[in-house]
């Protein structure tokens, strides 16, 4: 019989650091907290120090994971790291964390730069490597810190954005399939609304003059250097490619009623709100967990079923529609049976 990949645990970590929103209303006057709250529905974010990256989140998450006792670190066979905040051009950062958590030197170690699509993506990455039969068990890491792209004159994406790192425990188990009807898509079309345009090889920071600031026609202040997203644009997106992902799951053998919960990319209360109108989805089987911690990139929807796990939401043989979309542009989406 074949062994399909199945989901055994998830762990998160936030960093210490919290930007309220009592915070932000003293930085920008012209929005007070009711506000802030009211457009993004986010309490806080977590930001990290400056001495903090997104692997040292990464590495803390996985090893409240590890000491769980679920698996062995000797048994872990390849550690997935998505993330857009590595900590070097190379190497890539999963060999560092491995060699931090002392994983085995047979474990396969590997990033890949994907961003609020990510954790689908994972997750067939991991799909993929479990029941090919190369691999029993994996760590599917996400992990990003935004904040460092951020100009914090720039409340566009300053009152949105949180860092975090979440570690997915992927097992081969009888029976499944657990993880079934992935669908990806992407169009670079749209790559320009959601970018830090210096950094890269196209406009390497080296070679780079100081680049100046500039403020928009809404006040925000940012440079080349730093996070830029043109909203409308990603809200259009969103409204546009979402609904049509969300629809390509179902067919005669499977119908929205057969979904306990779904899970969606955790963007802001807004956009969240605008898509289960849309979708017509019930709201007491759409999760929303994002008020604590932000828009997390890749760690929304892990951080999402953790706290929906904690809640006593998810139980075996809960099925869930998970649908990640954002940053590329790049969108996904697939079941997932616990």
């Amino acid at each position: 019989m074949t062994a399909h990949a199945r989901i055994l645990d998830i762990e998160y970590e936030l960093p210490a650091r919290s930007l309220d929103n009592e915070t932000l209303a003293r930085e920008f006057p012209e929005w007070d907290v009711d506000k802030i709250f009211a457009k993004t529905g986010i309490g806080e974010r977590r930001i990290v120090d400056e001495s903090e990256t997104a692997s040292d989140l990464a590495f803390r998450a996985c090893e409240k994971l590890l000491l769980k006792g679920n698996v062995q670190r000797s048994d872990i066979d390849a550690l997935i790291y998505c993330t857009q905040s590595p900590d070097y051009m190379l190497p890539a950062t999963a060999c560092i964390l491995q060699h931090r958590l002392q994983l085995p030197t047979h474990c396969a170690a590997f990033d890949f730069n994907q961003g609020c699509s990510g954790f689908i993506y994972g997750l067939g990455i991991a799909k993929g490597l479990i029941e090919s039969g190369q691999c029993r068990n994996v760590l599917l890491v996400t992990a990003e810190t935004y904040s460092r792209y951020i100009n914090p004159q720039d409340k566009s994406v300053r009152t949105l954005f949180g860092d975090a790192a979440a570690v997915t425990l992927l097992s081969a188990a009888d029976g499944g399939p657990f993880l079934d009807r992935f669908r990806y898509g992407s169009d670079g079309a749209g790559a320009e609304n959601l970018i830090v345009p210096i950094g890269g090889a196209r406009r390497p920071a080296a070679h780079s003059a100081q680049p100046a600031e500039y403020r928009d026609d809404s006040g925000n202040v940012r440079t080349d250097a730093n996070l830029y997203m043109n909203g409308p644009a990603i809200f259009e997106f969103s409204m546009t490619r979402v609904p049509q992902l969300f629809a390509s799951l179902f067919d005669e053998e499977l119908s929205q009623a057969d979904i306990d919960l779904f899970v969606f990319h955790q963007a802001n209360q807004f956009m969240l709100d605008a898509l289960r109108r849309r979708l017509k989805l019930p709201v007491e089987k759409f999760v929303s967990e994002f008020q604590h911690c932000g828009n997390t990139v890749s760690c929304t929807i892990p951080i999402a079923l953790k706290e929906s796990m904690d809640k006593g939401a998810i139980s075996e043989g809960t099925t869930i529609a998970a649908v990640g979309f954002g940053v590329g542009y790049s969108w996904g989406a697939c079941l997932i049976r616990w």
